[in-house]
């Protein structure tokens, strides 16, 4: 899921096609996926899956999804609206839940800023927050994966410098919106920038990776795979960025990069795709007390609507 597919889905939703090129490209992946490995390893993911697998996987869910909501509260007082953090929590495990279950992967996220912007009387500034959290999410993310596969043996490793590169230049890009754009600007200063801000969001989301990181090396040992986890450690920082991409409920990309990497890796294509599959239910079912949340949410919204 991206940020940028966040503060431009409004314009997304007025073009359909490339709405829907994407989600296609997302089930082609799986596609291509089942035609090269067949549909053995998508089953052995799903056997695989044990109880140890799914406590661990919710325990690291709790953790990261508080420090998600930490991150989210530091972001929107920034911009100057308050979320009170057990707020942000349950909105942050509803957001995760639609984002798995609902094609594109960013919808639980919209919706979490609209509803905050709701709440709070401006969804303006509730969606600027929400992206702006993700952002600098997703930025502390790549420079983290960057570190580790720029030391890491991995089948992208010669390719690092050129990513250093791109980074350095968006991040120029980035400086330079924020100068021509006064809005923009205050709020990148106050929201993520301020000095009260970033060292918290930094660690927020350094912690968040962490967490991310270990349920794939769990979910890998789960599959079956042996490999060391300093051979595992970078394909996994890998796959979670392709993640992010667009995808139908979390899957697509994932599992296109995870079959790659290890068959680059020497571990087999088989491999990744079981892997991917552990991962994918690990995630589900962490991410299901935000079905409860949305459970009380439609609750609450049938009791305070009018009769009639």
């Amino acid at each position: 899921m991206t940020a940028a597919a966040l503060t431009g889905h409004s314009a997304a939703s007025r073009r359909p096609t490339w709405w829907w090129a994407r989600l296609a490209l997302s089930a082609g992946t799986l596609a291509l996926l089942l035609r090269y490995v067949g549909t053995g390893p998508f089953l052995d993911g799903l056997r695989a899956v044990d109880g140890a697998a799914l406590a661990a996987a919710s325990a690291l869910a709790l953790l990261t999804t508080v420090c998600c909501a930490w991150r989210w509260r530091i972001v929107a007082r920034g911009l100057g609206i308050e979320l009170p953090l057990g707020a942000a929590v349950a909105a942050y495990y509803r957001s995760i839940f639609l984002n798995v279950t609902l094609p594109g992967g960013v919808l639980g996220d919209v919706h979490r800023g609209v509803s905050h912007g709701r709440a709070t009387r401006d969804v303006g500034r509730g969606l600027r927050a929400v992206a702006w959290e993700r952002s600098a999410g997703q930025a502390v993310q790549i420079v983290l994966t960057v570190a580790v596969l720029a030391v890491a043996p991995s089948p992208v490793r010669a390719a690092i410098p050129l990513v250093v590169l791109g980074l350095l230049a968006a991040a120029a890009v980035v400086a330079l919106a924020a100068r021509a754009r006064a809005t923009l600007g205050r709020e990148l200063r106050a929201g993520l920038l301020a000095r009260r801000a970033w060292p918290a969001v930094v660690l927020a989301s350094a912690l968040v990776v962490a967490g991310h990181a270990l349920t794939f090396l769990i979910a890998a040992r789960t599959a079956g795979v042996t490999a060391p986890v300093s051979q595992l450690l970078p394909l996994g920082l890998l796959v979670l960025l392709a993640g992010a991409l667009p995808n139908i409920g979390g899957w697509g990309p994932r599992e296109g990069m995870t079959a790659w990497a290890f068959a680059a890796a020497g571990l087999g294509a088989s491999s990744g795709v079981a892997t991917a599959v552990v991962y994918g239910v690990m995630v589900f079912v962490a991410g299901l007390p935000g079905a409860i949340v949305l459970g009380a949410s439609w609750v609450r919204g049938r009791e305070a609507a009018p009769d009639g």
